[in-house]
């Protein structure tokens, strides 16, 4: 038995040596752990739970490679409590069943409560969240859940509610310099016992493009030095270029279903609004670069065009309507540049919402009023019988009239006197707003 302990742990030792260098570096203990200060910096309310092996249920929240699943496993190693992993995208029901089960009669047995981390817990179901419940409620398991998404759309209310939520940030680049330093000069665990020389521009390189992602830039320094052959002194230099090699270019956080596409299309759409054009740019820029579809964009800006321009600038409109032809006529990546073009124009063009206030307005009366017959003189007496029933009678006909207007009303009794459309002073719809003055004896109310 103890040969076979030992053969285990020297089959261990082989596979972590084999094992890649960001799972090799990974901290051991909150000493080691490098960034989030803001959770688990010294009296923080996190720090102090895992050092007294007191802690409830959590769920870790940021993008990927801030240390959700290296934070889950120095809390492993500091706790008491069994330690179990999941996988939520390679895990189902059957096998979350079996662990909770475990953790039961293992609390029963031992009086031991069970950790159970769970990494990417968005991608459990509702009813895979739900069975988790039972047991998380009891008490015999706490749960540890590590999630890309927003857990406030992602994980059930119920499962939220039994959790506290801590946000983990994206790395800073002095903490990315510490990391890819440390990883140089661990000779246990990293590369300290190679003779490598670094330009500073290098690690600059590989901060800039892993974008506070640790485990990017982890493997970029490994597949440098591994791929950087010794001079004939013995030292492997990595010089920039052999940086950008080994980091093409920088991966853009984005999940066309999930929070981060939410965001940019709303920081997307406020910057068209807010006629920002070079913000409006970079937006659209990440979101083309990320792989969003060009047709969502577009769409967007069609909507914008009516909603936020209006009539202060009919011609926002067409424009974002060209645009979605060109689109389609040219297909990307060329049409980036009528989408850019569309962009700048809305941006830049005057904004009025009166157009969809008057929309909306007009159908919260249709919804809530009464509906009435439509009046007699508005109807069509053109449709055999109609005509001897009254219909058309009285309606005065606007072509007859010098002015090509008439006042008449157009409205049904009860909504005599109604306005919903209130023309602005931006813009073009300025014109509209005279002519409302001077021929409808419109009034601002």
């Amino acid at each position: 038995m103890e040969q076979m302990d030992l053969f285990e742990t020297f089959s261990q030792k082989e596979l972590f040596q084999k094992a890649p260098l960001a799972v090799r570096m990974a901290p051991r203990s909150l000493e080691e752990f490098v960034g989030q200060e803001q959770i688990i910096g010294e009296g923080k309310l996190l720090r102090r739970a895992i050092e007294a092996d007191q802690l409830a249920s959590l769920i870790f929240w940021g993008p990927p490679g801030v240390g959700k699943t290296a934070l889950a496993k120095v809390i492993a190693k500091k706790t008491k409590a069994r330690f179990q992993k999941l996988s939520a995208v390679l895990a189902g029901l059957k096998e979350l069943r079996y662990l909770i089960d475990e953790a039961e009669i293992n609390m029963e047995k031992n009086l031991v409560r069970t950790i159970l981390f769970i990494d990417e817990i968005h991608r459990f179901n509702k009813s895979q969240q739900d069975a988790l419940l039972p047991a998380v409620e009891e008490g015999f398991i706490v749960l540890i859940g590590a999630t890309t998404e927003n857990p406030y759309f992602e994980v059930n209310s119920a499962l939220l509610s039994r959790s506290r939520i801590f946000c983990l940030e994206p790395l800073r680049p002095e903490h990315l310099k510490k990391i890819l330093r440390n990883a140089l000069t661990d000779k246990e665990r990293g590369f300290g016992k190679y003779r490598i020389e670094v330009e500073p521009r290098a690690i600059d390189h590989w901060v800039n493009i892993a974008n506070g992602d640790a485990r990017s830039a982890l493997n970029a320094l490994e597949l440098a030095v591994l791929s950087t052959p010794e001079d004939e002194k013995g030292v492997k230099k990595i010089t920039v270029k052999t940086a950008e090699e080994s980091i093409q270019q920088r991966a853009v956080l984005y999940d066309r279903e999930g929070e981060e596409h939410h965001s940019v299309i709303s920081a997307f759409i406020k910057s068209l609004r807010g006629s920002d054009p070079d913000a409006a740019l970079y937006w659209m820029a990440r979101m083309i670069r990320a792989g969003e579809d060009p047709r969502f964009i577009a769409r967007r800006m069609v909507i914008l065009a009516a909603e936020d321009i209006g009539l202060a600038d009919p011609r926002a409109l067409l424009i974002a309507n060209a645009a979605v032809q060109a689109l389609e006529f040219v297909g990307m990546p060329e049409a980036r540049l009528p989408l850019a073009e569309a962009a700048i124009y809305l941006s830049c063009a005057p904004k009025s919402n009166s157009v969809i206030k008057a929309m909306d307005a007009a159908m919260e009366d249709v919804k809530r009023k009464e509906i009435e017959p439509v009046p007699l003189h508005l109807r069509n007496p053109h449709v055999k019988g109609t005509k001897e029933m009254g219909y058309g009678e009285d309606y005065l006909y606007p072509h007859d009239f010098p002015s090509g207007t008439v006042d008449q009303d157009y409205l049904p009794k009860k909504l005599k006197g109604v306005k919903y459309y209130y023309p602005t002073s931006h813009g073009a719809e300025r014109e509209i707003r005279e002519w409302f003055l001077n021929n409808k004896k419109f009034r601002e109310e």
